[in-house]
């Protein structure tokens, strides 16, 4: 074999090589972690700030990356080529197609991209620098290429950077959570948590307030003795006092304060003034995002709010306690009930209070009912139903059936839900969206 055929074979094993740098980068670069490489850059790594530069100029990137692959396997091709064909003869031809293809797919291709996704980070920071010096050297190609192919996108009708229907941060976010848990790399604890706090943007504060049904208020036209007495045997800190009637909120009673005063008056209870140790109420709209409402707890240092609806009427109250729950699941403490509301039976039914939101029974037992048009469990079957039902009633919708169990006039107190089988979920939304049955 001749010098010129050596040479020729070495530059065809250096153009696979650059192939195969080309491969390794694309793949490094765009597995590897963009938060990783921010953290990096922020604590001086050169090389993460190039490949966050790199990120910035992903279109470049690509273009270079498919450009510079394209040309090096052209090359690597036709010197194989003029290389079996000189020795060879025109049989060598068949060769070489069959040798440029097994070294590109394999040496090219599979091997350097198989090498670099075991670890993307590493190898994003090791080709940093060359590849930067490929998008700037390619840079006048890839612009003049990018052109070109705007210009005949456009006569076929076609428009870039258009508005797209991406997902956002948040919708990103979550989806990696959620395939981590399934990937069993994050429990369902930690799943819920990032969920909750998530979903802060998503949630009004009338989707977590204590409704004015179950609020515990005091009268503050009761001697202060009894005072005394209800604040001592409620399990909250806080308690709103009202006047003439409960939708008058006139403050707020906190047990610290309380006992303090009487301390003082030596624990004669009848020496109190409890409007005067009452602390000023906090009024909020029930349409106050959550987000906005933790943060207006944090900024006022205070943990308590009334929430009122468009009207100024009294419609429950909020707490700091409320919504971190939402974040971190239910907080208990030794004053708390121990029930939660939600009961498991032995069938594999549920039986819950009416009052329990549907986003806590979706998040103890991992359903997905719907929780847009009701807070509560019996508000979504009332809503389904179209009508108060009696107990006894049951009705089959969103895959499961629910049975009124208990009922106070005209709410719901008690409701027994069962999964039902896809067939019968599918028979009876077929029929209409909520179906008593007997």
């Amino acid at each position: 074999m001749t010098f010129e055929l050596w040479l020729s074979a070495g530059a065809v094993l250096l153009l696979l090589a650059i192939s195969a740098f080309f491969s390794m980068s694309e793949t490094a670069i765009t597995g590897s972690s963009r938060a990783r490489m921010h953290a990096l850059s922020e604590s001086g790594d050169e090389r993460a700030r190039r490949v966050n530069r790199l990120f910035e100029l992903r279109d470049r990137l690509i273009g270079t990356i498919l450009i510079g692959n394209n040309l090096v396997n052209t090359a690597s091709a036709t010197l194989t080529t003029a290389v079996l064909l000189t020795v060879f003869g025109e049989v060598g031809i068949a060769y070489a197609t069959v040798a440029v293809s097994v070294l590109i797919i394999v040496f090219a291709e599979v091997m350097p991209k198989t090498i670099a996704i075991n670890d993307p980070d590493r190898f994003a920071l090791k080709v940093s620098r060359p590849l930067s010096i490929a998008v700037r050297l390619l840079s006048p190609i890839t612009i003049a290429t990018e052109w070109l192919v705007k210009m005949l996108l456009r006569l076929f009708g076609i428009k870039l950077g258009g508005d797209g229907a991406g997902l956002s941060a948040s919708d990103e976010i979550r989806g990696q959570v959620n395939l981590l848990h399934k990937e069993g790399s994050v429990g369902k604890g930690e799943r819920d948590m990032l969920g909750g706090l998530l979903d802060l943007q998503e949630l009004e504060v009338s989707d977590v307030m204590v409704h004015r049904t179950k609020m515990r208020a005091i009268d503050a036209s009761l001697p202060p003795e009894e005072i005394v007495r209800e604040v001592l045997s409620s399990p909250y800190t806080r308690l709103p006092l009202w006047r003439g009637e409960p939708d008058n909120i006139i403050g707020v009673l906190h047990a610290k304060d309380l006992l303090r005063a009487l301390d003082a008056a030596a624990g004669d209870a009848a020496k109190l003034d409890i409007e005067d140790l009452a602390l000023e109420p906090w009024f909020v709209p029930d349409t106050t995002a959550l987000r906005d409402q933790l943060r207006a707890f944090l900024k006022r240092k205070t943990h308590f709010a009334i929430v009122v609806d468009e009207y100024g009427e009294v419609e429950g109250l909020v707490t700091l306690e409320d919504i971190i729950e939402e974040i971190v699941g239910d907080i208990k403490d030794e004053h708390d009930a121990g029930a939660t509301g939600v009961r498991r039976l032995r069938d594999g039914a549920v039986q819950a209070d009416g009052g329990v939101p549907i986003r806590d029974i979706n998040r103890v037992m991992e359903w997905r009912l719907p929780d847009e048009e009701a807070t509560t469990i019996a508000g979504l079957v009332i809503h389904e139903a179209r009508a108060i039902p009696d107990v006894g009633q049951a009705f089959t919708f969103y895959g499961f059936r629910f049975e009124v169990m208990r009922k106070q006039r005209n709410r719901i107190t008690s409701l027994k839900i069962t999964p039902v089988s896809p067939r019968e979920a599918a028979e009876n939304a077929a029929a209409r969206p909520a179906m008593p049955v007997s």
